[in-house]
């Protein structure tokens, strides 16, 4: 019987098929207990369970690159250290030995005391990380039974679940499922930013989706809407294949726009850069027509390893990124590790109270002076070989740019002195994601040569609200009047003097936020590369003087609503 589901797009497209039906996770293993003399064996069997899991999440870390590597490694970073926490691991070591339960039946309890902890934990985001257990002991489980751990998906499946994470997306992806629908989840997600990169069809938050779909029902997916038809009738059929059809010609027309400038209709050029983290997204870049790489990530270097890379092997990776540009720029963000992104050397802290506020970004690379130093030498290094800037992350203050500046000088004084060619200049910048280097910028902006903007963590930190956390998807927004007024007083310190600003965080890849970020007075994008050409095809039909005419009403907004309407009335000519 026909039906329509409402939820949130968090993802554009369009997908037909068959679903396939996910419950909510739960380990049904009944109570068993061993003999004493099976117990080493027992825990023979586990311990080769985790080293599986281990192994196979390292194997998964290696297949990954670009996005893929941005956001599905930082979840089996997590579940790498999951496995490692010694109370999961020495309270299943007792189940076994003491209780002398089997390793299913130990594996089962040690969740269920975990979950005990974690769901009365106050915080709705670190209830949310039982998610992580679950999948972690779910993953334990089908090792002990040398069976696949992971949803196997099939070709033409749509599935229905109360959650996915981006590890199992990737996966489902590369299986061929055509679209995903959940009962949970935020448009602002890991999740939904991999899903959008990846060009899957995700809608998140069908409430009724658990209760009203089955396996094998039919369901007319729309990612844009967040409609879910089940079993649609002829006329849903038609609207299907006309927004396939529609999605068809959108893509061939933003095809067509790979060598077209990013000019506005009254002429203006805006830069659009690329962020990258692999030699794939360099190439990407390079063949968008990408202005340069305003974003180049080093985590990929140093997470998933039990030891630091060392300067030889940051030099080959940030050289190959700036031939890759063929004498474009390329923007070296320093380690930016801490908060989600913990890594297996041991550099970030484990266990920090609040990682988000922790010793991350500059804070970290400035506590580790030799390891930042080696970074530093194999980003001069790598200078020689085309133009490079280097962008500091998590800055708050005037005195950690002028640290780094210090150190950055002194290794291109040493460099030249053992004979390395290096660059007469390169540019240092700020990533301005703390309020505080906001609100301070007067007093540092002389120090810079240029400034980015993150506005990932910048929106986390001025509206105090996690982006992961589903409890506050409406809270956490780009379109708060506090976020605008912020960019633009950033935006204008830097054009007052002189220094170039660019957005490099999510909203820069958003099309439909274009208009917004010109009218505040932005020349300058970095965005994903999946992301380009439909940002390049926004700002080709935007009037640059008509939007900065009524910048003021945009600035005068009091609430998401009215900055929701200044946007519908600006939308670009397509």
């Amino acid at each position: 019987m026909r039906q329509v589901l409402a939820g949130h797009g968090a993802s554009r497209g369009s997908a037909l098929g068959r679903a396939r039906v996910r419950l909510p996770h739960a380990l049904e293993v009944a109570e068993e207990t061993i003999p004493a003399e099976r117990v080493d064996a027992e825990l023979d069997r586990l311990h080769e369970a985790i080293t599986t899991v281990r192994a196979e999440m390292h194997a998964l870390r290696q297949r990954l690159h670009g996005a893929l590597a941005h956001e599905v490694g930082e979840f089996l970073d997590l579940h790498a250290l999951l496995l490692d926490d010694p109370e999961l691991l020495q309270g299943l070591d007792d189940l076994i030995r003491k209780g002398r339960y089997s390793a299913d039946y130990a594996l089962r309890l040690q969740r269920d005391r975990l979950a005990a902890v974690f769901t009365g934990i106050d915080d709705p985001y670190l209830r949310s990380r039982l998610d992580d257990v679950d999948q972690v002991i779910g993953r334990l489980h089908a090792a002990l039974h040398r069976r696949e751990a992971e949803l196997q998906g099939i070709a033409g499946d749509i599935l229905v679940t109360d959650n996915v994470s981006p590890a199992e997306l990737a996966q489902l992806h590369a299986q061929g499922v055509m679209a995903v629908v959940t009962a949970g989840g935020s448009a602002l997600s890991h999740t939904a930013i991999l899903a959008r990169s990846l060009h899957l069809p995700l809608v998140v938050g069908v409430a009724q989706a658990l209760q009203k779909v089955n396996d094998g029902d039919v369901l007319a997916v729309d990612g844009g809407s967040g409609l879910v038809v089940l079993e649609p009738d002829a006329d849903d059929l038609r609207a299907h294949r006309e927004r396939v059809r529609e999605i068809k010609r959108e893509r061939r027309q933003l095809n067509r726009l790979r060598r077209e400038p990013s000019r506005t209709l009254d002429g203006a050029d805006i830069k659009l850069w690329a962020n990258a983290e692999s030699r794939e997204d360099v190439a990407e870049a390079h063949a968008l027509g990408a202005a340069g790489v305003g974003l180049y990530r080093t985590e990929f270097l140093f997470l998933n390893r039990s030891e630091l890379p060392d300067e030889e092997t940051q030099f080959r990776a940030y050289r190959d990124a700036v031939l890759g540009m063929t004498g474009r720029t390329v923007t070296i963000r320093t380690l930016d590790l801490g908060a989600d992104k913990a890594d297996g050397t041991g550099l970030a802290l484990r266990g920090e109270p609040n990682p988000a506020l922790g010793l991350r970004g500059v804070r970290l690379s400035l506590a580790r002076a030799e390891v930042f130093d080696a970074q530093l030498r194999a980003i001069a290094r790598a200078s020689g070989y085309g133009p490079v800037r280097v962008l500091v992350p998590m800055v708050s203050a005037r005195e950690e740019v002028l640290a780094v500046r210090r150190r950055l000088q002194r290794i291109v004084r040493r460099l030249r002195g053992e004979g390395h060619a290096v660059a007469e200049t390169i540019p240092l910048g700020a990533m301005i994601e703390v309020p505080a280097a906001a609100l301070a910028l007067p007093g540092f902006v002389g120090v810079v040569d240029f400034l980015s903007i993150g506005t990932n963590d910048l929106i986390q930190y001025l509206l105090a609200a996690d982006r992961n956390n589903e409890a506050l998807g409406e809270l956490y927004t780009p379109l708060h009047p506090a976020l605008l007024r912020l960019l633009r007083d950033v935006i204008r310190i830097g054009a007052r003097r002189g220094r170039p600003v660019a957005v490099c965080g999510e909203m820069a890849g958003e099309a439909r936020y274009t208009p917004l970020l010109l009218a505040l007075g932005l020349t300058e994008l970095s965005l994903h590369p999946a992301t380009l050409l439909e940002v390049r095809r926004g700002i080709r039909g935007c009037d640059l003087g008509a939007l900065r005419r009524d910048a003021p009403a945009l600035l005068r907004a009091r609430d998401r609503a009215a900055i929701e309407r200044w946007l519908e009335r600006h939308r670009p000519a397509v």
